[in-house]
């Protein structure tokens, strides 16, 4: 498929309008997901209880990050739900580094969407470790971190140093009792929010992922090293 802008789309489904992704690799699905065709285009539906960044369209995201082209650092790509749709939107001219390191679960990432799709490149190594990751190269526009670790936050900074463009952005999925079950979900937020704001990022908006993943926000902030705030 030729592309010179991939752009999500809200499809009528059921009487329901649903976000979709245009399809990179036409006739193939990733997690079993509706394939819708209009205008000669065919679309998959993103389910907003299967990826947190759909969930976070549809509970108000004002700044859709993505852009057809892009390069994006993918931390916790899992069996790469998100990722596939990650990969639709930067279309053939985009990259996707796409980290997993659990290698069981990397191998259905590989099976089921890189090696079906040029964009994604695998990367089975700790989070912990970005100066492991041979295979990204460059500066990326964003990195999306989706990991459940007690220091997550600190994960996803030490990756930004490493890769992400000045004025890059960061979307990251605060899993607040993967990180302290002692603290309210909303005080863990703030306190992950204050991290992120001491380490050159400013805080663009913070939405709450409930009902679609309790417990969990996503925070979507720009990397300004050198800058406060």
């Amino acid at each position: 498929m030729s592309q010179s802008r991939s752009e999500v789309k809200q499809i009528k489904v059921n009487g329901i309008r649903e976000y979709a992704t245009p399809n990179l690799v036409r006739g193939l699905t990733v997690y079993g997901e509706k394939l819708v065709k209009l205008d000669d285009e065919e679309y998959r539906i993103w389910d907003p209880f299967r990826s947190k960044l759909a969930a976070a369209m549809r509970k108000g995201l004002r700044d859709f990050p993505l852009n057809y082209g892009d390069k994006v650092l993918y931390l916790g790509a899992s069996t790469g739900t998100t990722v596939s749709h990650v990969s639709d939107l930067v279309g053939n001219r985009g990259l996707v580094f796409a980290v997993e390191p659990a290698v069981r679960v990397a191998r259905e990432l590989i099976e089921n969407v890189a090696s079906k799709r040029k964009n994604v490149i695998p990367i089975i190594q700790d989070a912990r470790r970005p100066e492991s990751y041979f295979s990204v190269f460059g500066n990326v526009d964003l990195v999306y971190c989706d990991i459940a670790q007690s220091d997550q936050t600190e994960i996803a900074i030490k990756n930004c140093n490493n890769f992400l463009k000045n004025e890059g952005i960061l979307l990251i999925v605060i899993k607040t009792r993967s990180i302290d079950v002692t603290m309210s979900p909303h005080s863990v937020v703030v306190r992950e929010s204050e991290k992120l704001r001491n380490n050159n990022f400013h805080i663009n908006q913070t939405i709450n992922l409930d009902p679609f993943d309790k417990d969990h926000a996503l925070v979507h902030a720009t990397y300004s090293p050198g800058n406060t705030g």
